[in-house]
């Protein structure tokens, strides 16, 4: 089943990065049939495994599972079930896509990565405290893994000429994916190994082992890709070859380490690590909220991710003699620190067992993080350092980013009216239905609700204040518009929110059964008056950036004119204000001569 999907995933690859495209269109029809042909198969392998799942829960053949009624209740009522009904639905949606344009392609595997790790999500990989940090490590794995060997399976689909110009780009994305499989294998394996005695047992030393040798044997296949590649005449099936043999011994040493058993722990079950995952913290204090650090792997990788990008682009312009702002530099690091303080660090820790620290959360996550990662110009940097096309016919990954930012979906999401809707009117949809309680059960929900207060901040504040290119020119008397109607629409919902009669987490915050903050409503006021408060106060800082925009640009044209007006003095012509006048007068003239005929 996982298989198929990963093979699936690897052709979405080679169509995406690593076969030649023209203009942004796919022009390999075989390769877009054989990747609707897998994913068929994965689909039908999918529907297959859970049939053979509910056989086995039951006890049954494997004909009772056919019953709808059966299927519905295990696809609708159990976790695991309602992961593998996400998994088929993404499946159905991606072969939904055309694949004829390298855009949508795109679409296409996200959307795939995104199916094959929602089984992931409902794993028990920790249930010893580190429970985001081993459930995020594992979903970074999966798509490692899928990049990794799913890309190898892509590049020996390719025509031979192609194969040649995809090598160098295969290469980068096989090492990184290695690296990554490498690290997040041993983050597994560390949140078993919590204690210098469970370090130095037979599972520590095999672990670290295992580390080693797969360190060394990604090593020795980096060194042999850049040989293959450099040579006068590149063999992909020596590549393939090397590949293989790379992955299987990564499999040799992991398999060996699952034979042995990590050492025992004592573990001491309690309502708040079977819902969260995490131990139940003492009482929040400053210190202890600051100090407090409870990883969430998922979230921390990305953001590693995001930073090696950046440093990366960095780096590139300052090689080619390029100069980029240190404040710029600065800005984003802050607003990455930001968010990792809001899901990893203490705030994150005590926002899954009180709604006043989710809702600080939520305000840093949405309103200070975003304004960080905006003023660090991460598009201009990526539209400057983005590889081009490796032909003169071919867009290249700079080429289709640039035509997504311009593409109809990009004006309509940067409309400012849109960007406001989605800033302000998901809090009402998110915190007045049960879709906050439904998400607040389970890790998954956690990091969606993360992900769309981040990226929900990002793009108003964009729209408002950003420094990168838009698809549209957004008048500042219209900004400063949006910006007031931002501020009464936060008041608006803070109020209802304090005045709330009811608890709004469907029973979450109850089940946790924490010991201190027991008045759950008083707490869930708290939250709402923090939302304002703190609302606030980036909304403000945005206006006043608008409102020193709004003066700088008028400056700035005021000095193109006092230029053109120079220029034109110097050629002995009019300027426009001299222009206008004689036009003026002309139409004086005219009336003049109308009125003695």
């Amino acid at each position: 089943m996982q298989l198929t999907g990963v093979l699936s995933i690897g052709l979405l690859i080679a169509i995406a990065f690593l076969d030649l495209d023209i203009k942004g269109k796919v022009l390999n029809t075989g390769l877009i049939k054989k990747t609707r042909t897998l994913i068929y198969l994965w689909l039908a392998t999918t529907f297959t495994y859970i049939l053979i799942q509910i056989a086995y829960l039951l006890e049954q053949p494997l004909s009772a599972s056919f019953d709808l009624t059966v299927l519905r209740s295990y696809l609708t009522q159990t976790s695991i079930g309602k992961s593998y009904l996400v998994q088929m639905v993404g499946i159905a949606v991606v072969l939904l896509i055309p694949l004829k344009k390298v855009i949508s392609t795109y679409v296409a595997l996200v959307i795939s990565l995104v199916a094959i790790t929602a089984p992931v999500f409902q794993s028990h990989g920790s249930t010893s405290g580190y429970h985001g940090l081993a459930i995020g490590a594992l979903v970074i794995h999966v798509v490692s893994l899928s990049f990794w060997v799913g890309g190898l399976f892509g590049l020996t689909q390719l025509s031979k000429e192609n194969r040649l110009i995809a090598l160098p780009r295969f290469s980068e994305i096989a090492l990184w994916s290695a690296i990554a499989v490498v690290l997040t294998g041993a983050a597994t394996a560390w949140t078993r190994l919590d204690s210098i005695s469970a370090w130095q047992s037979q599972y520590g030393a095999v672990t670290l082992l295992k580390t080693f040798l797969a360190i060394t044997l990604i090593g020795f296949g980096a060194l042999h890709r850049r040989w293959i590649i450099k040579s006068d005449y590149p063999s992909v099936f020596r590549l393939v070859t090397a590949e293989i043999l790379i992955m299987i011994s990564t499999i040799f040493v992991g398999s060996w380490l699952s034979t042995i058993n990590p050492p025992d722990r004592e573990i001491v079950s309690s309502p708040g690590l079977l819902v969260t995952g995490i131990e139940m913290p003492e009482p929040p204090t400053i210190s202890r909220v600051l100090l407090a650090y409870d990883a969430d792997g998922l979230m921390l990788g990305l953001l590693i991710f995001a930073v090696a990008l950046y440093i990366k682009g960095v780096i590139i312009l300052s090689r080619r003699g390029d100069k980029w702002p240190v404040g710029r530099t600065i800005a984003f690091a802050l607003g990455i620190s930001a968010i990792d303080f809001a899901t990893s660090g203490g705030l994150g820790v005590y926002s899954r067992f009180a709604f006043s620290n989710h809702m600080l959360s939520h305000m840093v996550l949405g309103m200070i993080a975003p304004i960080g990662i905006v003023l660090g110009a991460p598009v201009t940097l990526a539209l400057r350092t983005l590889p081009i096309g490796r032909t003169d016919q071919e867009r290249g990954i700079r080429g289709s980013f640039i035509a997504l930012l311009h593409s109809k979906l990009s004006k309509i999401y940067t409309h400012p009216v849109v960007a406001l809707a989605i800033f302000d009117g998901s809090l009402f949809a998110l915190y007045f239905t049960p879709l906050f309680g439904n998400l607040m059960q389970g890790h998954s929900g956690h990091f969606f609700m993360s992900i769309h207060f981040l990226l929900a901040g990002i793009l108003f504040f964009q729209v408002l204040i950003g420094i990168d290119p838009m698809p549209r020119k957004v008048p500042h008397i219209v900004k400063v518009i949006i910006i007031f109607a931002a501020m009464s629409i936060h008041a608006f919902f803070s109020v209802a929110l304090m005045s709330a009669s009811t608890l709004i987490d469907g029973g979450y915050f109850e089940s946790l059964q924490r010991p201190w903050s027991l008045d759950l409503l008083a707490d869930q006021r708290s939250g709402g008056a923090i939302g304002w408060a703190m609302g606030e106060i980036p909304i403000l800082i945005a206006l006043v950036a608008t409102f020193i925009q709004w003066m700088r640009d008028d400056s700035h044209e005021a000095k193109r004119i006092d230029r053109k007006t120079a220029r034109m003095a110097a050629l002995g012509q009019p300027d426009e204000l001299a222009q206008y006048n004689a036009y003026l007068d002309t139409l004086n003239k005219r009336n003049l001569k109308g009125e003695k005929q």
